[in-house]
């Protein structure tokens, strides 16, 4: 049995509790938007899902200019210190897949696994999967436990099932 870093131990359990992450995408203008969106992971390749209507403004921002972050994180505590809270911001580039590719059903299988009672949302023909591959991350497992990690480490880590 191979030996797994505590810091990936935590990541992982991060990102498999957690089902919202906020979603950094630029307007038109070149300005932050940021918006909230449940997310899902596609462990046949490693990639995070999210499933937007096309008239959502980070739909059309993603589209246009297709690098993303995201930031998930453990839900606060009451009287626990929130700026131990762990938490990961991960970079990426968002694409958005074609309507029954494999990737579309992986991506799609992978969803409602996660989210089950939406299935309806996914016959609906203004919404649309999109797959983001992670490029880098900076992960803060609470105080004094940081670290950066690239994207090939990352999509390890989004291969391995919980």
């Amino acid at each position: 049995m191979t030996h797994e870093p505590r810091l990936t131990l935590a990541l992982r359990a991060l990102l498999n509790t957690q089902r919202v992450a906020a979603l950094g995408t630029l307007d038109a203008q070149g300005l932050p938007f940021v918006s909230m969106v449940p997310f899902a992971i596609d462990g046949s390749n490693g990639t995070l899902v999210i499933h937007v209507s096309g008239l959502a403004p980070h739909a059309r921002n993603l589209e246009r200019t297709p690098r993303v972050s995201l930031m998930v994180m453990q839900a606060e505590v009451e009287g626990e210190p929130v700026h131990a809270l762990p938490r990961v911001t991960l970079d990426g580039v968002a694409t958005v897949l074609e309507v029954n590719s494999p990737a579309w059903l992986g991506a799609r299988a992978s969803y409602l696994e996660r989210f089950a009672d939406v299935e309806y949302m996914t016959q609906l023909g203004d919404f649309r999967f999109v797959a983001i591959a992670v490029t880098g991350a900076r992960q803060v497992a609470g105080f004094g436990a940081a670290r950066s990690m690239e994207g090939d480490a990352l999509a390890q880590v989004l291969r391995q099932p919980a």
